[in-house]
């Protein structure tokens, strides 16, 4: 039995094209007098591991914000979008025949460590009080300098090389952005890139293969509710 109210912690895999906040209203429907929260923003064309935390565990939601996520996905190289994902049109693209594949090996593995990195204007993050995103969608000029965060890339491996996309594996820290990383790997290059495909495999030991699809946990949820409510008669 779920006990909202004391808090449970869920391991959601978010679908395509949901946002995180999309499963957080889908849960708290079913309870709308508790609290519920996601320990970290997906982006709505990513897929994977969303922690939920409900009631008191939600306190815990900075301790699992600050964990190390492991992602998978794609890089499309040649071709940027505003947004640095698929998300939006093409806005510019370049010819990448020149490059090897030692190339693209060589300035991956440059981005393991520590570093920089500056967050995309697309991005959930608070400037003057006002997310980022909601001022880009408007079409508004973004005339703040988005100052770079330190990041650290524990991992960044290609899994496959299908030009003009290559498939990798990236183990991170809090606060790294895949859409940066991924227009960061097209800069270095000098071809540009935009991330084709994101999926969010862990967080600290915690797995997608352990988490609920939506679907699932709402009837799950709902099965609880009739379960405590024949009880209480």
């Amino acid at each position: 039995m779920f006990d909202f109210i004391e808090g449970e912690v869920l391991l959601v895999d978010k679908p395509l094209k949901w946002t995180s906040f999309d499963v957080v209203k889908k849960i708290r429907n079913q309870h709308k007098a508790i609290k519920v929260g996601h320990a970290g923003t997906l982006d709505p064309l990513a897929t994977g591991l969303l922690i939920i935390c409900t009631g008191k565990k939600t306190k815990q939601i900075e301790h699992y914000q600050g964990l190390t996520k492991e992602y998978t996905g794609r890089i499309l190289l040649g071709k940027t979008t505003p947004t640095l994902d698929l998300e939006m049109p093409f806005d510019s693209e370049h010819d990448i025949s020149h490059l090897t594949k030692e190339d693209i090996l060589e300035v991956v593995k440059s981005f393991t460590g520590r570093q920089l990195q500056v967050p995309p204007v697309f991005s959930a993050i608070k400037i003057d009080g006002k997310r980022l995103y909601k001022k880009a969608r408007k079409g508004k000029e973004i005339d703040i300098e988005i100052k770079p965060r330190e990041i650290e890339i524990h991992a960044f491996e290609i899994t496959d090389m299908s030009l003009p996309e290559i498939s990798f594996r990236v183990v991170c820290s809090k606060g790294t952005y895949i859409r940066s990383l991924a227009r960061d790997v097209g800069e270095k290059l000098g071809v540009g890139a935009c991330l084709s495909a994101l999926r969010r495999t862990k967080i600290g030991d915690f797995s997608v293969e352990n988490a609920w699809q939506i679907t699932d946990l709402i009837e799950k949820i709902k099965e609880n509710k009739q379960i405590a409510n024949t009880q209480q008669k």
